[in-house]
């Protein structure tokens, strides 16, 4: 008998919960799974796919914080779809998603959390733990987020780690030339890349202040950062009171970052927390070297010395350092790179990710 699925998160932004999502939904097997995804607050570009792959997909619009009328509309929608299983994801859609749930009188409801979240107060922490009670398992995607919400009360065998899957990497049909014309670089130059949303979390700052002491040990590098958000004009304020648009660049949001990242000489990741990197699983897939902040999140893809190069968080010397050792040693470089991207071809493809979900919901449901 066909599963009905609701996944409910908040939007379809370009972020790696989305990514994740939608990889799920569109490939969990329609002769055993009825998908559909309920969007919380906002429609976004990543539901494009989901409609192409014919999943339908609910916009609910959630304005505020405690918006009492779109936790309404939620059970109402629940209630019309009649889902044999719910599972939310991030804090909003786990708030309400999983209270509505509960009140429709869903079989069962499942959590999702995907990053370790020190920026939760004691009462978010105090949603969680009660919601908990309502909730067959939580799903995760790194042993270090489990740790931090089973330090926060949330009991540690509630969870279900099932780390992200990445798509098989296609060829990239730019040359470097091209590649780095893209990026408006000199492809004479080495290229760091760093991917991600231009917000506190990634520490940006931090990597510009190491791309600048990297420059001063060789001045060849150019450090290329891809992505926006709401502190991209501080960024760029930081950027040229301590260094110059040739040894940090911003190149703004891509489409294209799997066709870019062959080209990198090395990859940066300063994060000061994490779930687990969709942008990191992508460099490692793509055999380049990677230098990442020493934080669980990381930990769970990076082993240090063997699949990249481990630095303390805010050690902008210590990225200069590891960044300068491999770019001075090829065979290095392309050990850990081989090493990483072995890695994960055999421990994070979309099929194991998707057959993990799959099990999960069997055994969830036939505990109904």
């Amino acid at each position: 008998m066909t599963k009905r699925i609701v996944f409910v998160i908040p939007t379809m932004d370009r972020g790696g919960a989305e990514k994740q999502l939608c990889l799920l939904a569109e490939n969990l097997p329609r002769d055993r799974f009825d998908v559909h995804v309920i969007l919380l607050t906002r429609d976004g570009p990543r539901s494009q796919s989901l409609r192409d792959a014919g999943i339908p997909v609910t916009v609910i619009g959630k304005r505020f914080k405690a918006d009492p009328f779109a936790y309404f509309r939620l059970r109402r929608q629940l209630k019309s779809l009649e889902p044999d299983i719910v599972h939310t994801w991030l804090f909003a859609a786990n708030s309400f998603g999983r209270a509505a749930a509960h009140a429709a009188k869903v079989p069962r409801i499942i959590g999702s959390e995907r990053c370790v979240d020190p920026w939760k107060t004691a009462a978010h922490f105090l949603i969680d733990r009660k919601l908990s009670k309502y909730t067959e398992t939580i799903t995760t995607n790194s042993a270090g987020v489990r740790d931090f919400y089973s330090a926060q009360g949330i009991d540690h065998n509630k969870f279900t780690l099932i780390p992200n899957g990445i798509e098989s990497a296609s060829v990239s049909a730019r040359t470097r030339e091209e590649a780095f014309a893209t990026l408006g670089v000199d492809p004479k130059r080495k290229l760091i890349m760093a991917v991600g949303r231009l917000w506190p979390q990634k520490r940006y700052r931090d990597l510009i202040w190491a791309a600048e002491l990297l420059a001063t040990l060789r001045d060849d590098t150019t450090l290329a950062i891809v992505g926006d958000g709401p502190q991209k004009g501080e960024l760029l304020r930081h950027r040229d009171a301590v260094t110059i648009p040739m040894h940090v660049r911003f190149c703004g949001q891509r489409d294209n970052v799997t066709e870019l990242l062959p080209h990198a000489d090395a990859f940066w990741i300063g994060s000061e927390y994490e779930g687990q990197s969709n942008s990191l699983i992508e460099a490692m897939q793509a055999g380049v070297p990677v230098i990442a902040s020493d934080i669980p999140g990381n930990r769970d893809l990076v082993i240090n010395q063997q699949t990249g190069r481990l630095v303390a968080l805010g050690d902008t010397a210590d990225f200069a350092r590891q960044s300068n050792e491999i770019l001075d040693n090829e065979l290095e470089a392309k050990r850990l790179g081989n090493n990483a991207r072995d890695r994960i071809a055999s421990e994070f493809t979309v099929a194991q990710m998707v057959q993990k979900h799959a099990n999960l919901y069997d055994g969830v449901a036939e505990n109904s």
